[in-house]
């Protein structure tokens, strides 16, 4: 790893260079907020309390919008324009060429309003670039930054951080691609220790200055090429999490693309490397030896011994493979952050994991039924695959043009029967054709017949029935000692509205089934 140089990136124009705290003279400049989503209404919003003069644009005029866009106005936005014609161009603020464009993090580079403002060299940010500009003020506390990122995982690894956090005394909060606007955070009047921020690649590629306490890329798969236009573009921004840390960049032992990552960083002087490995972990790694998750990192005798952190057991009923790696990238983290073993085994006993991440939805005669509809990339559904020894699949949905038959390949030995979902199951269907030819697979009448999603908005009824026929189905194949695994490798909107609405109708229509098993409720 080398040392960051502190040079002034092309990004940061001599107006924007003091602009590094929140009392810091904001008054009068010129932005362009594109969006006005959550992140984009949270900038526009504290911009305006800065006192620039802010211009909001977004292609949908749509009523929720339309009210967003009445409350920025009545704050002080200078003009909200709403429609497609409005985000085809820079809009100029006051007749005059904007300072900066501060955009949401759905928006791609190639998009015209963005183009457009690259091409007259107006810097452009995203919602966390600005949060790290306004993070200090005067008479508050100023949070240290645990930042997260990865193609998978990361929400789960941001929750086990913020619990840690918690346990350990530390007034702290996840932040970012989860839960709260990381500005809103920022602005909270009390002010924190730390945050735990989970970064998107998009958030990442509109970050410039961030210098995290202690950062970490959990692992990389392909996804979102369309938006980066290739992988390495993707790897790029994944890997930006790393630069400019301060004390402790977290690698994946197991990937090692992620330690390239690290070496590549340029960090501050004095950061350290520390890996996480689900196996024996060598000198400054964390890892698990028997069923315990231990600390070779943060010690000072890690040559010749490790500090027990917690069992693998308090994870939950089921721990897959990539729970516990989870479990030690947060630990890593919180440790590089100064608290005791302590903190991370009460942070995990108190750790409450979100829905639709690999949960136990009932236990019937014999069959397990897992909810794991956040499994939306192949990536994703092959660590929950690699979890349970049979299985009967629910899979399929909205594929993005990611390949399949690496996944079908690896996993072929444990598939009971295959239950398609998707408008468009060929992708998937052609994988198990080619590497598990032998397995059962069910299709949906409509899919047999051709009368698929027609494009338009998912039918939530229509979702809702296809799911208690795909359970149905699952249940007449499954066998005693079968786990029925709900992991589409799939995004879900070509036939529900979220991957939240897959994995509720998945567990109503378990539910429905009744028996004498136990059955989850959503939290």
């Amino acid at each position: 790893m080398s040392a960051a140089d502190g040079h002034t990136p092309g990004w940061e124009t001599p107006r924007l260079k003091d602009l590094t705290t929140w009392d810091a003279d904001w008054a009068g400049l010129r932005v362009v907020v594109a969006g006005i989503g959550a992140s984009g209404f949270s900038a526009a919003d504290t911009l305006i309390e800065l006192g620039a003069v802010v211009v909001v644009v977004d292609a949908g005029a749509t009523a929720e919008n339309e009210a967003k866009a009445d409350t920025l106005r009545i704050v002080g936005a200078r003009d909200v324009l709403l429609g497609a014609e409005h985000a085809a161009t820079l809009p100029r603020v006051d007749g005059e060429m904007p300072d900066l464009v501060v955009t949401s993090p759905g928006w791609r580079p190639t998009q015209p309003l963005l183009a457009e403002a690259a091409g007259a060299g107006v810097p452009i940010w995203g919602d966390v670039e600005l949060a790290w500009r306004v993070r200090v003020r005067e008479g508050r506390p100023t949070a240290e930054w645990l930042t997260i990122t990865g193609t998978n995982g990361k929400t789960t690894t941001v929750g086990l951080t913020e619990s840690m956090l918690l346990a350990g005394g530390k007034r702290a909060v996840a932040a970012g691609n989860v839960g709260t606007p990381i500005l809103d955070v920022i602005r909270d009047p009390q002010g924190y220790d730390f945050l735990a921020v989970e970064l998107s690649s998009f958030q990442l590629h509109w970050s410039h200055s961030l210098s995290p306490l202690a950062s970490v890329c959990l692992n990389v798969a392909e996804d979102h090429v369309d938006w980066h236009g290739s992988y390495e573009a993707y790897l790029a921004a994944k890997a930006s999490v790393y630069e400019r840390t301060r004390v402790a960049c977290i690698y994946n032992v197991e990937q090692r693309e992620t330690e390239a990552m690290v070496e590549e960083a340029d960090v501050i002087e004095g950061c350290r490397a520390v890996g996480f490995t689900t196996g024996m972990p060598s000198i400054s790694m964390m890892g698990v030896v028997e069923d315990l998750l231990v600390d070779r990192a943060f010690i000072e005798q890690r040559k010749d011994s490790a500090a027990e952190l917690a069992a693998i057991s308090e994870l939950g009923e089921v721990v897959p493979r990539h729970l516990v790696a989870n479990a030690l990238a947060a630990a890593a983290l919180v440790r590089a952050a100064g608290l005791p073993t302590a903190a991370v085994r009460d942070g995990i006993r108190a750790f409450q994991p979100g829905d639709h991440r690999i949960q136990v939805v009932a236990n019937e005669d014999g069959v397990l039924w897992i909810n794991d509809s956040k499994a939306t990339n192949p990536h994703a559904a092959s660590a929950s695959l690699a979890s349970f020894q049979s299985v009967v699949w629910i899979a399929g949905g909205l594929s993005k043009g990611v390949s399949y038959d690496a996944l079908v390949r690896d996993h072929a030995q444990r598939l009971r029967a295959v239950v398609l979902l998707g408008a468009d199951p060929t992708p998937l269907q052609g994988a198990l054709a080619r590497h598990a030819p032998d397995v059962p697979v069910s299709l949906h009448p409509s899919t047999q017949t051709g009368h698929g999603h027609d494009g338009g908005s998912p039918d939530p009824a229509t979702g809702e029935a296809l799911m208690q026929w795909a359970v149905t189905e699952a249940a007449r194949l499954a066998r005693d000692g079968d786990t029925v695994l709900m992991a589409p490798a799939a995004a879900s909107m070509d036939q529900f509205s979220s991957y939240a609405h897959r994995g509720t109708a998945f567990m109503a229509a378990v539910g429905a089934r009744g028996g004498q098993g136990t059955i989850a409720k959503e939290s």
